[in-house]
């Protein structure tokens, strides 16, 4: 069985979301994860620590380190 993630809508409150339906982005600043609300469509932005980006990253969510310049 596929790994679900709660996550919290501004517009709908509490979602399920599969890996596939989230990202993760990394940098040394600030981490954040994204996804789009299965039931509004909105486009959400939420901070990552350390604790959220180890559980997304062992569940298989694809995540992209971004290097400040």
């Amino acid at each position: 069985m596929p790994k679900r993630f709660k996550a919290s809508c501004p517009c709908c409150g509490s979602v399920e979301l599969s890996a596939a339906e989230l990202r993760l982005v990394m940098s040394p600043r600030r981490s954040f994860y994204l996804f789009r609300c299965p039931r509004c469509e909105q486009a959400v932005r939420k901070p990552a620590g350390p604790r959220i980006i180890e559980l997304l990253t062992d569940g298989g969510v694809l995540s992209v380190r971004v290097h400040a310049s």
